[in-house]
């Protein structure tokens, strides 16, 4: 055999290797996950423009959560993980004391629509501190966009109405975890992310159990089944004090490719 026939072997036998490994652990060069969430909230809690701020009344409601996250092999680099967390409440309340909201002055008891919209973006960047088949632990921050509005509006012939919004980013710590069940399919997971300063609070807890369908080379799928809880004790973010608390269950599926 010649030289070249020697090099034109060794390239061959390289290449072949490499598409070989590729195909068979994709998921060290690039790792994605996309899923997505129904949660149906109870809500409670208070807004306005100050406090002490009156508590309202709120309809349950289906919530809508939605996320993509990508891993890689790279020490030095954090992952990301993109999500979208609908959380929104309306209900109808009587104003039983001296009220103002939004610059308006409502009437003592009467009764008003009251609505709250405080979707939000989270943005984490995290690291893999364990990942096997029987423990997994994600520690990071969230950068989390709240974008939305808070109103209230009288149920009278005028009508009056006052309405605040909010566009606020907020830093929070970020953790995830995963402990899986040897041979049954079955993981628990628990995942949160909190930050508290002052008068003010949020945190967006979850856990639950879930269990992996579809496992192949080609796309993991796992059904998850839980609890989810988000509180937001904001004081003074853009003019808007609150303590609302959504709790309640929630079902989802996440796709690993």
């Amino acid at each position: 055999m010649n030289k070249n026939s020697i090099i034109k072997a060794t390239l061959s036998l390289v290449l072949g290797s490499a598409v070989i490994m590729g195909q068979a652990s994709a998921d060290t060069l690039l790792g994605v996950y996309v899923g997505g969430d129904g949660w149906r909230t109870d809500v409670t809690g208070s807004f306005g423009n100050s406090e002490p701020a009156p508590d309202f009344n709120f309809n349950s409601k289906t919530q809508g959560s939605y996320f993509i996250a990508l891993e890689h092999p790279i020490p030095v680099l954090p992952n990301i993980r993109l999500a979208h967390n609908q959380l929104e409440a309306e209900g109808m309340s009587r104003i039983d004391g001296q009220f103002s909201f939004a610059g308006e002055e409502f009437t003592v008891n009467t009764s008003v629509a009251n609505r709250v919209d405080l979707t939000n973006t989270d943005i984490v960047l995290y690291y893999e501190i364990l990942d096997n088949s029987i423990v997994a632990l994600d520690i990071g921050v969230n950068g989390k966009h709240i974008k939305g509005s808070a109103s209230v509006e009288e149920q009278t012939q005028n009508g009056l109405q006052g309405e605040e919004s909010v566009s606020q980013w907020l830093p929070l710590l970020y953790i995830n975890s995963k402990v899986g069940l040897p041979l049954t399919g079955l993981d628990v997971f628990a995942q949160g992310s909190y930050i508290g300063w002052s008068d003010s609070r949020m945190y967006d807890v979850q856990a639950g159990v879930a269990y992996e369908i579809i496992d192949s080379l080609a796309v993991d799928v796992r059904l998850k089944l839980g609890y989810r809880a988000v509180n937001l004790r904001l004081d003074d973010l853009d003019n808007l004090y609150s303590n609302l608390d959504f709790k309640g269950p929630f079902a989802g599926i996440e796709l690993h490719f």
